[in-house]
């Protein structure tokens, strides 16, 4: 038995979503089918909302959303709070693999420093695979601001992790900059976004 075109669609298109399979995808599908208009058409205001009004940080990658955050002179507008924040320290840039990543550091407040959002993690070195990474607009904002002194790796300790922190070590080693990496305390195949506060502060004091 088939699902009517309609569902299909739908599960087809949430099952392009991470870590959703068909049935996941089948699921939602059916929850939405039981939902009220009302919550639907919230839905869908949501989502429209969501590619309207945020835009990307034209520096490090973040959404956000322009009409939340204050410019100072001289900030273009199209900068994050972070990096339109003039008392973050300019030296210090974290790269992360993802959003959440940097969330999940923002919520120690243990560091005052600039990011860059990778765009992920890469489990092999082929150049199909590393092009999916910003490596590129990374190393243009490292050439492009020489007051950055110190580049933290703060990628999961996971084997895609650890494949993607030593191909940005040779890549950016010319560049003269210092490379440290998130210290001790992060397990071996855990994930920056699920780790508590505590550890992954520990983790950010202890880089070397």
């Amino acid at each position: 038995m088939n699902y009517p075109p309609s569902i299909q669609k739908l599960i087809d298109i949430f099952s392009k979503f991470p870590t959703v399979g068909p049935r996941t995808a089948a699921r939602f599908v059916f929850y939405l089918m039981r939902m009220k208009k009302e919550e639907v058409d919230e839905i869908l205001n949501s989502i429209s909302n969501l590619k309207k009004n945020v835009k990307i940080c034209s520096l490090c990658f973040n959404p956000f959303e322009p009409a939340s955050v204050k410019t100072t002179a001289g900030a273009g507008e199209g900068l994050c709070s972070i990096c339109s924040n003039p008392s973050r320290d300019k030296t210090l840039l974290c790269i992360v693999a993802n959003e959440t990543d940097l969330v999940a550091l923002e919520k120690i407040k243990k560091y005052n420093g600039l990011y860059f959002i990778l765009g992920g993690t890469v489990s092999t070195l082929k150049k199909a695979d590393i092009e999916k990474l910003r490596v590129k607009e990374l190393e243009e904002r490292l050439k492009s601001h020489p007051e950055i002194k110190e580049i933290i790796l703060a990628l999961n300790p996971t084997t895609e992790g650890e494949a993607t922190a030593l191909y940005l070590e040779r890549v950016l080693k010319p560049l003269g900059k210092k490379i440290t990496r998130l210290g001790r305390g992060l397990p071996v195949g855990g994930e920056l976004e699920y780790a508590d506060e505590e550890t992954l502060g520990s983790a950010l004091d202890g880089r070397r």
